[in-house]
């Protein structure tokens, strides 16, 4: 049995109600944390396990029932494609005509403006304002087999390694670690059982579902934990980061719907839902790549902090702007 999803007619009021329960996961996480009644430490166990286990899950239950015809408007997705590489490409010569020369510099800046947080901050937000997170899908597959392995690429060029792995094999791996990571698997085995229409057990689908539903909120609490334990230095902004910040949460969600919308002809629903995920903010693994190819570690956390508090705050806006 297949499940249809849509926005459907929500009312601007309507869709700032359903914030009502991210903003009550996401505050509990900052309260608690700066009250220290729970540790900020902690959020990197609520985090692993919303990316490890909860967000897989429920991403395979929901592919699988899933109408794939209407999921993967390839209109939809050639238009996000088209965007992110403009994007890319904005942000790439921006990075150079500030000074940075080197790949591995150019590579992480192109990450933080074009690249969304899908796991932690879009599927929880989309279930709770749609209902469903199932328009997030084919993006995340696109970023992480495409967009991330542009980002590898660029990042090992020059990086010394161990003795008898050149550039090629450590590439290899990387781009086989990134396919493997639990949330691709779980949209590849969705995709796969559904094309074969192989039945899945129900208490299999259900067990899945009673797992997945703990995935926003849990997700919404860790980054409201990590977020209340690290604090911001608002006034240290610097100019790059700023620029970096604008880019993401302004230009880059205008520059899909006029790429999207005017030159694609995407329309409806699949258009908000293109938007709205531009909007979200540059994703927790920007931290990650800066840490593993220590290349501007400082750079990247200030921008994943600072980018989801404003994608936050201009969530709001972008709902009543881009909602029929």
């Amino acid at each position: 049995m297949r499940r249809s999803w849509g926005v459907g007619h929500m009312g601007g009021a309507a869709a700032l109600e359903k914030l009502v329960p991210v903003l009550l996961a996401f505050g509990g996480g900052v309260l608690l944390a700066r009250r220290k009644t729970v540790s900020a430490e902690a959020s990197k166990a609520f985090s692993d396990y919303a990316f490890l286990f909860a967000v897989p899950c429920y991403l395979f239950g929901n592919i699988y029932a899933s109408d794939l015809a209407a999921l993967f408007d390839w209109r939809a997705i050639g238009g996000y494609a088209a965007a992110a590489a403009l994007a890319a490409v904005v942000v790439a010569a921006g990075a150079v005509a500030y000074g940075r020369r080197q790949p591995r510099d150019v590579a992480l800046r192109v990450m933080a403006g074009v690249q969304v947080n899908t796991a932690y901050f879009a599927v929880p937000v989309f279930i709770t304002v749609f209902g469903t997170a199932a328009p997030i899908f084919p993006v995340l597959l696109f970023q992480v087999c495409v967009l991330s392995l542009v980002v590898i690429a660029l990042m090992e060029l020059g990086r010394d390694g161990p003795a008898g792995a050149g550039p090629g094999r450590r590439l290899g791996r990387a781009a086989v670690a990134s396919l493997v990571t639990p949330l691709v698997l779980a949209c590849n085995a969705g995709i796969l059982l559904n094309l074969l229409s192989v039945r899945v057990p129900a208490v299999v689908l259900d067990g899945a579902a009673f797992v997945g539903d703990s995935a926003s909120p849990v997700a919404l609490f860790a980054l409201g934990l990590h977020l209340g334990g690290t604090g911001l230095g608002l006034r240290d902004t610097t100019r790059e980061e700023l620029a970096l910040i604008g880019f993401k949460c302004l230009v880059f969600p205008l520059l899909a719907w006029v790429v999207c919308g005017a030159l694609f002809g995407v329309r409806g629903e699949w258009l908000a839902y293109l938007v709205l995920i531009a909007a979200m903010p540059t994703p927790q693994n920007l931290f990650i790549f800066a840490q593993r190819y220590d290349v501007g570690v400082g750079l990247s956390a200030a921008v994943v902090i600072k980018s989801s508090l404003v994608s936050l705050l201009l969530l709001p806006l972008w709902l009543q702007t881009v909602l029929p």
